[in-house]
């Protein structure tokens, strides 16, 4: 179902001209309000007003995390803090976290553009929808919250529940639609089979899942042991949190909510702009926010914008599912690398979980890698060397061929590499550089 259909079948020239008048505003808004992007574009000598269509763009600086965390906590508002009625905020593992502020209209917004997420999964005022997302500092639990009372649907806000007592919800509460991380699904799913329970029991039907990069193998464990239809959307807390892109009905790409955000692919190494099809660093730029406005935003994602149109009827260009990012890419022997890359392996693989821990160290100046890798709970090998040996030959040499990564395997035994509370896996240890 397509919930804003003015918008997001919107003609390209009609939604073109919308993207570059609001633009202009923002780029107005940001340059009195905020110092940082005043500073910036008087020292660089840009002449705001010069910014007139789209390929104009290319002429205003980038946007990074260290510029946003050098702005904690509120520098980077655009709005005094009395019209801030919401903060939410990255969790700055590696520094001040980004802070986030929301105007009353902001978040009006928000919710709509998370409507359009849900009713593009094919949920309707009709569902019982159970979050399991952090409610918390992170964007994930409360944004999808709004979205679902905007559409009218009965939220169950189940995030910090064991995940026996997640399944207990669903299961008594006839919860037709799960929300979470795709990490957390699959915890979900392994718990049922644990303790002898049906997934048929439970009603769900759908899953709407993100906040990390998954695989499509990922994708079809998901629905084939949930029995449901998954779908994944796109969102960062700087940039607003869930609504920025989703699936429709045709799962072929992510579709962008292009009359509130301007998207462009670049290369991370040159900064130059790709062309659609090709494979780089996701730049947004928001062109409706009040409280926190962000020009050319490198994300760090890993993605490309599609070129075909979609048969759903929406004209708003997609970007393909996130692959990975650059800064959590491996560096190993001089090959790049993603954890996605790993995990879409040993889906392929009977024996072994899809969860998993890469660890990275050197010695004596060489690069080495260790796979720890969770078996099932069938998994019955661990007192008979041979065999043990014979399926860690197995991982080690799929690697190798497939992409010619030479590491150390691993077995653990099953929940021994622990479960996501709801929150992002960490999936690499790099132990190189303490």
């Amino acid at each position: 179902m397509i919930y804003s259909k003015e918008f997001e079948t919107m003609e390209h020239e009609d939604l073109e001209s919308l993207q570059i008048e609001r633009l202009q505003a923002t780029l107005n808004r940001v340059y009195r309000n905020v110092s940082f992007y005043r500073n910036l574009y008087d020292e660089t000598g840009l002449e705001i007003s010069e910014i007139k269509s789209i390929d104009d763009m290319a002429k205003l600086p980038f946007t990074t995390k260290d510029d946003l965390r050098k702005s904690y906590p509120y520098e980077a508002f655009a709005v005094p803090l009395r019209d801030i009625v919401r903060i939410h905020s990255t969790s700055g593992t590696s520094g001040n976290p980004v802070v986030v502020g929301y105007t009353g209209n902001d978040l009006k917004i928000w919710s709509e553009l998370v409507a359009r997420v849900l009713s593009a999964a094919g949920m309707t005022g009709h569902d019982l929808i159970q979050i399991a997302f952090n409610y918390s500092q992170s964007t994930g639990g409360l944004g999808f919250h709004y979205g679902v009372e905007q559409i009218g649907a009965s939220v169950i806000p189940a995030s910090g529940e064991e995940v026996l007592k997640q399944i207990q919800i669903m299961k008594d509460y006839r919860t037709s639609a799960l929300v979470s991380t795709p990490g957390y699904a699959l915890h979900i799913v392994s718990v049922p089979e644990e303790n002898n329970m049906d997934p048929q029991e439970l009603n769900l039907s759908v899953g709407l899942f993100g906040s990390e990069p998954w695989s499509e193998k990922m994708r079809i464990e998901i629905e084939s042991r949930l029995k449901i239809k998954a779908f994944d959307n796109y969102g960062l807390s700087e940039v607003m949190g869930p609504g920025v892109a989703f699936e429709c009905e045709e799962r072929d790409g992510l579709h962008v909510n292009e009359d509130h955000f301007i998207v462009e692919v670049i290369d991370p190494e040159t900064l130059q702009i790709l062309p659609p099809g090709e494979k780089g660093e996701l730049v947004f730029t928001t062109i409706t926010k009040q409280g926190f406005p962000l020009i050319r935003y490198r994300t760090g994602d890993i993605s490309s914008i599609v070129e075909e149109s979609c048969s759903c009827g929406r004209t708003t260009r997609r970007i393909k599912r996130i692959s990975g990012r650059t800064d959590d890419m491996m560096i190993v022997d001089g090959n790049n690398l993603f954890p996605s890359q790993i995990e879409a392996l040993l889906f392929e693989i009977e024996g072994v979980e899809p969860h998993f821990k890469i660890i990275l160290d050197r010695d004596e100046g060489l690069d080495i890698i260790e796979l720890k890798v969770e078996v099932t709970p069938d998994f019955i090998a661990f007192d008979e060397i041979r065999k043990v040996q014979k399926f860690q030959n197995k991982i080690r040499q799929l690697l190798i061929n497939r992409l010619g990564l030479h590491a150390k395997i691993t077995l653990t035994e099953p929940n021994s590499l622990g479960r996501t509370d709801g929150g992002k896996i960490k999936r690499v240890l790099d132990l190189r550089f303490f």
